[in-house]
């Protein structure tokens, strides 16, 4: 068995420090990293992408809305030509970055309310599909598992990898459950850790409701600002060791 581990890094902004880069990138096998709309500075993420290089780290462009006061959790209605030049911006940003140090972006994950709104509107997610098509086709799109836009996107010829949460919340339909409910993030390393292994080996998620929710993922994902996230993180890697689930990125070695 074998399992992608990524997590959201290259958010500290100035003299704002966000997560701990250094520790997550001892641990995952692909790295998302801001593109400066929402979180990230360009020093910091030319320093978390040198340090993805050293540790053969996948490196993907963690593109976003632009809004960095609300961190890119803030709903927009952004017109598509706007969208568009705006995903290829961030991608060209980070691209330029990576080749200064020695890799290569591989992926695109979409961030925050982003992420959200693409995975069931179509007519965003087509804007975010054309742009990466325009950049670089090659590049694979990383999408909510279960969500439309996985089918969108593979129609458009773009290969997608379907990502599940470690540390949030699922409700029965499979949707991740909003960060205004209770149960939205969770935080005991142990009870996640078993979750994901239970996800690895039976392709199922306990919902808030604890009923069973099928999910498809070839990817788990560990918030990088999540309170805990390096503890959580780690106790994954260390569990799906112990059970032999090799933690391996989606596309291979880093470029």
């Amino acid at each position: 068995m074998k399992m992608d581990l990524n997590s959201d890094l290259g958010e500290s902004f100035g003299a704002w420090s966000m997560g701990d880069d250094a520790a997550m990138l001892d641990i995952v096998s692909s790295a998302n990293v801001a593109c400066g709309f929402h979180a990230g500075d360009a020093a910091g993420i030319l320093s978390t992408l040198k340090a993805a290089k050293a540790r053969n780290v996948v490196v993907g462009a963690h593109v976003a809305y632009r809004d960095l006061a609300g961190f890119g959790r803030r709903n927009m209605d952004v017109a598509s030509a706007d969208l568009v030049a705006d995903v290829i911006y961030q991608i060209g940003a980070l691209q330029g970055l990576a080749q200064a140090a020695g890799t290569t972006v591989q992926y695109v994950k979409p961030h925050g309310a982003l992420y959200n709104t693409i995975a069931q509107d179509r007519r965003q997610a087509m804007d975010v599909i054309h742009a990466i098509q325009a950049i670089d086709p090659k590049l694979v799109l990383m999408a909510l598992a279960g969500a439309p836009l996985i089918g969108w996107a593979r129609d458009a010829g773009l290969r997608v990898v379907a990502e599940a949460f470690a540390d949030r919340g699922y409700t029965p339909e499979g949707a991740l459950v909003s960060r205004r409910e209770p149960g939205a993030v969770l935080h005991d390393e142990n009870l996640i850790a078993q979750r994901m292994l239970t996800l690895v080996r039976d392709g199922v998620i306990e919902a808030v409701d604890g009923s069973l929710v099928r999910v498809e993922a070839d990817s788990i994902c560990v918030h990088g600002d999540s309170p805990g996230a390096v503890a959580i993180a780690r106790n994954i890697r260390q569990r799906f060791e112990q059970e032999g689930v090799q933690i391996a990125s989606f596309v291979g070695a880093a470029g």
